[in-house]
């Protein structure tokens, strides 16, 4: 009985050799597995990088017609006496610019005069006391600002409406003391 017993069970020595066996597979897969996963970064990287670079080519290839059209705009007032031409070549730049801005996804910042100061969208350059509209009122769009798919990217700069301070109640207040 003994010696059936001691058949049945396996020997320790061949049970510790075989999870030695495991264990060495397990590892040698866990490094493939680390390098796969070192390969994978690298390649990520160099990917990332490749986009970085060459992203913004589109919006770059549009910029170069607006600077071609820009030179000629030059080249021609130097050549024609009538500030017209001149203008009117540097409205039709403006026109291209704008719309190489749109294609990548900037639109300016709707109108801003008369609406209400919203700090996501605008930045107070200039705060005019002004009674007859209510405080916080835009008055005036000092520079034009933009955003790129829903994103504030440069806010209006805007002159903005405050509350009068009261002179009479400070002159009052002197008076006194």
């Amino acid at each position: 009985m003994v010696e059936d017993k001691q058949q049945q069970e396996p020997d320790i020595g061949d049970l510790l050799e075989s999870e030695k066996k495991r264990s060495e597979d397990y590892l040698n897969r866990l490094r493939y597995m680390q390098a796969d996963l070192e390969n994978f970064k690298k390649r990520s990287d160099r990917e990332a990088e490749q986009i970085k670079n060459f992203c913004t080519e589109r919006m770059v290839i549009g910029l170069l017609d607006v600077a071609d059209e820009l030179e000629l705009a030059v080249k021609n007032s130097e050549i024609s006496t009538s500030p017209d031409a001149l203008l009117e070549g540097v409205e039709m730049t403006l026109k291209k610019l704008r719309k190489v801005l749109e294609q990548e996804g900037v639109t300016p910042i709707e109108k801003t005069e008369g609406t209400i100061f919203d700090p996501s969208k605008h930045n107070a350059a200039v705060a005019v006391e002004d009674g007859n509209v209510a405080e916080g009122t835009i008055l005036e769009e000092i520079r034009k600002g933009y955003m790129m798919k829903g994103k504030v990217i440069r806010p209006t700069i805007v002159k903005v409406a405050i509350k009068p301070k009261n002179n009479q109640s400070n002159q009052t207040e002197e008076k006194t003391n």
